[in-house]
């Protein structure tokens, strides 16, 4: 039987989560992720500089956040091993723990349904505010609601399987590296003027490392809601993102509800495909539904988890 670090870490981050004292006195490891990339920015990405230079020095800050992530995960479990001995795969799954959202996210999105359930308007755009990017302050019912369903399958990807997947693959440095990736994409992997060069080699490399991770998302997804397949299979290249897609449709092919259609950022307005589109806008209880298939897809994946543990 292999070391069960994933599932350890899996349970953990389910339990506890990364607790908010906890954040408040060290922040979160990502956020050293944040303040190498934000450093490596200012001191490369210069205005004045071609856009050759930009996209050049970007690639060097991905070298930089892959090396660093990597490299700083191998060395703390060389010393844990050394430490522990036998018992390092436990602390090996509390440092892989906080690359994983499944509490987190769980909590954010339950906020919004809550709020929505209880006919609260502006709770619920206040809350959804706080993981999308869109504009909130106009949303109606369906629109928090369709907000935060996408939100929570695309970050079921990206918080969930997609760092699993990679600690399974490649273990602790393969996990943290995927979580530098996914911050720099977030950060600077736009296509705004100031980011689109320099950014440019953190959004295709988190698009590659995103690649399998997706589509075993989506997979995860159908399974444990019994359908969506042919939504998931028809929809998912309607997303502007080549991964992002087929979590999104597979949540829309199981809930039977329409998502994505036009959104607004920063007061202009961006017509987008509708993923799903011969279903109805979701309300407020498809929202509830969406959180009970999360649910069950992460269930799914500590079962995979586990059954990778007992591989010799």
């Amino acid at each position: 039987m292999a070391e069960p670090v994933a599932l350890l870490a899996l349970a953990i981050d389910a339990a506890v989560g990364w607790p908010q004292w906890l954040y408040a006195r060290v922040g979160h490891p990502v956020g050293g992720f944040a303040r190498l990339i934000g450093a490596c920015e200012t001191r490369w990405n210069e205005p004045e500089r071609s856009e050759r230079d930009k996209r050049l020095a970007g690639v060097v800050t991905a070298g930089v956040l892959i090396v660093a992530a990597a490299g700083g995960a191998w060395a703390a479990e060389a010393l844990i091993r050394t430490l522990l001995g036998p018992y390092a795969w436990v602390g090996i799954a509390l440092i892989a723990a906080p690359g994983l959202a499944q509490r987190s996210l769980d909590d954010h999105v339950r906020s919004v349904a809550a709020a929505l359930l209880r006919g609260d308007l502006p709770g619920a755009r206040s809350a959804v505010g706080r993981i999308v990017g869109r504009d909130t302050a106009a949303l109606d019912e369906p629109g928090i609601t369709r907000a935060a369903i996408e939100s929570l399958s695309e970050s079921f990807c990206d918080g969930v399987a997609a760092p699993l997947f990679w600690l399974l693959l490649l273990g602790l440095p393969g996990l943290w590296a995927y979580k530098a990736l996914n911050t720099a994409d977030s950060l600077i992997g736009h296509r705004e003027p100031r980011w689109r060069a320099f950014g440019w080699a953190s959004a295709r490399a988190d698009d590659i490392a995103n690649l399998v991770p997706a589509r075993l998302g989506g997979v995860a997804l159908c399974i444990v809601g019994g359908r969506g397949w042919r939504t998931m299979l028809r929809d998912a290249h309607r997303h502007a993102s080549p991964n992002a897609g087929w979590t999104e449709a597979a949540m829309a092919g199981v809930l039977r509800v329409r998502l994505a259609g036009p959104i607004a950022y920063d007061g202009v307005v961006a017509t987008k495909p509708w993923i799903g589109g011969a279903f109805p806008d979701p309300q407020p209880r498809d929202l509830r539904r969406a959180l009970h298939v999360y649910r069950r897809a992460c269930l799914f994946l500590w079962v995979v988890a586990g059954a990778v543990a007992w591989v010799p």
